[in-house]
């Protein structure tokens, strides 16, 4: 079986999220502080997610701009990338994620969720969402 961990990264927060085990559905995991961290210390926090949670693939969110060109976030997410494969010998695959932090904003304020937690769980459901997109997009039909 295939189990996927989404990762939204970013400098201050990053988020997880899972696949069940057949990989068709995504779930918000867990927000890791990267405030005081370095690059590595946070590839050893997921390398101990992947081990616990019997993570087959890595699904990084790439954050491209609208323009075609490769700006400072994205070379950073590549980067962490090339760590998170020395680590985990796992090589992420580099997904676009354009616009789910737009879309996470949009659904929990659709759904009314409270300001202070939409901080905390912000990053955690676009690496939900991220997840989903890229499970509805690359998963194989097991029914038929």
């Amino acid at each position: 079986m295939t189990r996927y961990l989404a990762i939204d990264y970013g400098t201050v927060r990053v988020g997880l999220a899972i696949s069940d085990p057949l990989g068709l559905i995504a779930t918000g995991f867990r927000t890791l502080n990267h405030k005081a961290k370095t690059m590595d210390e946070i590839a050893f926090e997921i390398a101990e997610i992947v081990e616990n949670q019997n993570i087959t693939d890595l699904i990084l969110g790439l954050p491209k701009r609208t323009d075609g060109k490769v700006g400072e976030k994205e070379q950073l997410t590549r980067d962490f990338a090339e760590i998170l494969e020395n680590v985990t010998g796992l090589k992420p695959i580099l997904y676009d994620e354009r616009y789910t932090t737009v879309i996470a904003h949009q659904f929990m304020n659709q759904t009314g969720v409270n300001p202070k937690r939409k901080k905390v769980i912000i990053d955690q459901v676009a690496a939900e969402i991220l997840l989903q997109n890229y499970l509805e997009k690359h998963s194989k039909n097991i029914f038929g």
